[in-house]
């Protein structure tokens, strides 16, 4: 057990520690305590951060192996996978269903001790690692960075147990230095952290959050190298193209306004009663043919939407295999099917291939030199248009990326999706679902 603040200062200065001077050190070690906390629960977040992507490409890499040895196996495997997935989540890891990102938003707003222990744990990190790994390896649509959100939160708020008071700023703090090490993008968490975790900015907390990121982005680069999420793309955007930004950022905020809609509204409705049901038998009856339809849309995709996504838009945006025209539409059912379900894992990436394949859609009635920077476009509109957090959208894409002469024309395409996201679906997805755990959100 560590010593506390006060017990340090009377071992080890005990007479020249006297009034003023004494108050004086324990504030100076308090503070020091609290930085070494974030630092060292950064760098185990940047630990979690790295594993689950190492595990996520190997289970991934896994499946499509078995894909192309047997075209059958998602018609059994996927929606096995599912009941699986659902049934260890309800046993041993409540609460680590879907993304984990309202759970956080939850825990941070909310004042009840006991409903934080619940949503940010170690058991649910666990948890959230391996039905994440397992969602990936049975082929379902979705990604590791909201669970490394999650993960981020619980890793960081038990480390608070050592010391006196457990800050809601520790939660925060885990959840950007988990999209900090999950996407390579720090500036990403910190802007995840204000725009959609608090919504503020919280003066007090902002240089603790900084040293977590930076904690956990320097451990996930230890252990994955200094890369950039897709690589490393160029290109500029003519006066002419600018049509293209309007054209994604109005594609993409209705396109991610619908597919939040339909979220929330699942989980509002009587499908939510449904998958929440205590019969077992009509519970895991619509889990599995959630798993059916997702099958069936990597059946129609020839197997291009199943898991995250990532390796199908990399190539694409580097001059390989182009995305196809329904690849946009298949990949957001899939994910659709994938999130309603209710198994653990993040729409991050599938949001980002879903937003790809708009921008390929856009891109074909533009010069080909720009058809890269359109689906960064469509990447960036889709984004904003789902999460509703159009600085954290923009500058993810960008540091993904690393590419910075189509910042203003990102900025455009984010804040146009934004506009007519909040058309379509008022509230945040995340917000909103973290409804769900007892707190508003706001």
């Amino acid at each position: 057990m560590f010593l506390t603040t006060v017990d340090f200062v009377n071992r080890y200065f005990p007479l020249r520690s006297k009034g003023r001077s004494r108050r004086l050190l324990l504030v100076i070690a308090e503070r020091w305590r609290r930085r070494t906390l974030f630092i060292a629960g950064g760098i185990v977040v940047g630990l979690c951060a790295a594993s689950l992507a190492k595990l996520s490409d190997v289970a991934q890499a896994q499946f499509f192996r078995l894909l192309d040895k047997h075209h059958w196996l998602p018609w059994i495997l996927t929606p096995l996978g599912f009941v699986v997935s659902s049934f260890a989540t309800r046993a041993w890891f409540r609460n680590a269903q879907g993304s984990g990102i309202p759970q956080a938003i939850a825990a941070h707003r909310s004042a009840d001790t006991s409903l934080r222990d619940s949503l940010v744990s170690m058991r649910v990190a666990v948890g959230k690692v391996l039905l994440t790994v397992l969602g990936l390896l049975c082929g379902a649509s979705v990604g590791r960075e909201g669970p490394t959100v999650q993960i981020g939160a619980s890793v960081m708020y038990a480390a608070g147990k050592w010391t006196p008071r457990k800050q809601p700023g520790l939660i925060v703090a885990g959840a950007a230095a988990g999209v900090a090490a999950a996407f390579n993008a720090p500036l990403a968490g910190i802007l995840f952290a204000i725009e959609e975790l608090t919504r503020s900015f919280e003066r007090h907390t902002s240089g603790l959050i900084i040293s977590a990121v930076i904690a956990a982005g320097f451990t996930a680069i230890a252990f994955l190298g200094d890369y950039t999420y897709f690589g490393t793309t160029s290109g500029s955007i003519a006066a002419r193209e600018w049509f293209a930004v309007v054209a994604c950022g109005i594609l993409g905020g209705c396109a991610g306004g619908v597919f939040s809609r339909l979220v929330i509204a699942a989980s509002g409705s009587v499908w939510c009663r449904i998958i929440r049901a205590q019969d077992s038998v009509r519970h895991y009856a619509f889990v599995s043919l959630c798993g059916v339809a997702v099958a069936a849309c990597g059946r129609i995709a020839d197997g291009a939407v199943f898991g995250t996504g990532y390796l199908q838009v990399s190539t694409a945006l580097h001059g390989g295999a182009p995305l196809s025209g329904g690849f946009a539409l298949e990949k957001l059912l899939a994910t659709l099917f994938s999130t309603v379900s209710g198994i653990p894992g993040g729409i991050f990436s599938p949001s980002l291939a879903v937003g790809a394949g708009l921008g390929a859609n856009v891109a074909q009635y533009f010069s080909s030199e720009s058809a890269s920077v359109i689906m960064l476009l469509g990447m960036v509109a889709y984004l904003s248009g789902v999460v509703q957090a159009p600085m954290t959208s923009f500058v993810i894409v960008m540091e993904m990326s690393n590419d910075h002469s189509v910042l203003i024309p990102l900025m455009a395409a984010a804040l146009i999706a934004y506009g007519c996201s909040r058309v379509i679906c008022p509230e945040g997805i995340y917000h909103a679902l973290a409804k769900q755990y007892g707190t508003s959100g706001h």
